[in-house]
């Protein structure tokens, strides 16, 4: 009697079921976990779904004309996208700043690492209560300093001048060691022959950075870029905690408002609605890199 084992020939069916049985489990939570949720909030956009009553009629495209009928919300897609090309773009440039000057380091990139990257740890929450009392118009520290230098003191969370670039400030300070991270382990990846290269070929600084490190990471500042635009367009907590969408409206986001008149309210079909308008845009500020991906 053989003892050698059975193998499946190629082309049987035990052979081909197999990468599907595989990604089943994956598939699976794929649909419950974005699919699921995503079909019905489209599907509850077009109904008047309170949760109190658990009724939802038919109403077309009701909640959307009054999505954009209210000044509120007209301000917050304003804000929002205004905030989002603001905020990327400063994460973005700094965030590659740094990652260029920590790899360029002959030694302390380790600490230099530890240290740029203790922002991005802290808590959204956590950060904005500890820049609230900082920035206290009363007791914080900003305040005091300011005060005893003889320069001007602002209500910052609380003057349409200075609340949005104030929050805008905060959530750089946060966000761009995410950028540094990701940006700093695609340097790793250059080669120093390239630079060497150039180099040799009289290329300065500025020249071997435009022409060597940008075409090697490129794909890398076109992801990272992807995922600080959806982040950063999901802004809410500290909105909520430092400004709650004012003075006059000057801060308000997308997800403030929808928390506001859609969640507070328990009316999910007019959030429902907000939120497929929020999906929308994300996409079409996204889209330069879908493109590429596609392609």
């Amino acid at each position: 009697m053989s003892n050698k084992p059975y193998k499946l020939n190629s082309g049987t069916l035990g052979d081909r079921a197999f990468p599907h049985v595989m990604l089943a489990p994956t598939l699976i939570v794929l649909i419950v976990m974005t699919v699921y949720p995503l079909v019905f909030t489209f599907l509850y956009s077009f109904t008047d779904y309170n949760y109190l009553k658990q009724s939802a009629a038919f109403i077309g495209l009701g909640n959307y004309i009054t999505l954009f009928k209210n000044a509120y919300f007209r301000q917050a897609i304003f804000n929002t996208v205004k905030f989002t090309v603001m905020a990327v773009t400063l994460e973005m440039v700094f965030g590659l700043l740094l990652a260029v000057f920590v790899n360029s380091l002959r030694w302390g990139q380790k600490l230099m690492r530890t240290l740029l990257l203790l922002p991005y740890l802290l808590p959204a929450v956590t950060v904005a209560l500890s820049f609230r009392m900082m920035l206290s118009p009363n007791y914080g520290i900003a305040t005091q300093v300011l005060s005893a230098l003889g320069l001007p003191v602002y209500n910052w969370f609380h003057e349409i001048k200075t609340a949005f670039n104030t929050i805008l400030l905060i959530d750089v300070w946060q966000n761009v060691p995410f950028v540094f991270l990701l940006l700093y382990a695609s340097l790793q990846s250059v080669s120093a022959d390239q630079y060497e290269a150039a180099s040799i070929d009289g290329a300065n600084v500025f020249q071997r950075f435009w022409y060597v490190t940008v075409p090697n990471i490129k794909n890398s500042l076109a992801l990272c870029t992807l995922l600080r635009i959806i982040d950063t367009f999901r802004l809410f907590e500290k909105v909520n905690i430092l400004t709650g969408g004012g003075p006059a409206n000057s801060t308000a986001t997308i997800t403030q408002f929808l928390y506001n008149y859609g969640i507070k309210n328990l009316k999910f079909g007019f959030g429902s609605a907000g939120a497929i308008v929020m999906t929308m845009l994300v996409l079409m500020l996204s889209s330069f890199y879908i493109k590429k991906a596609i392609k």
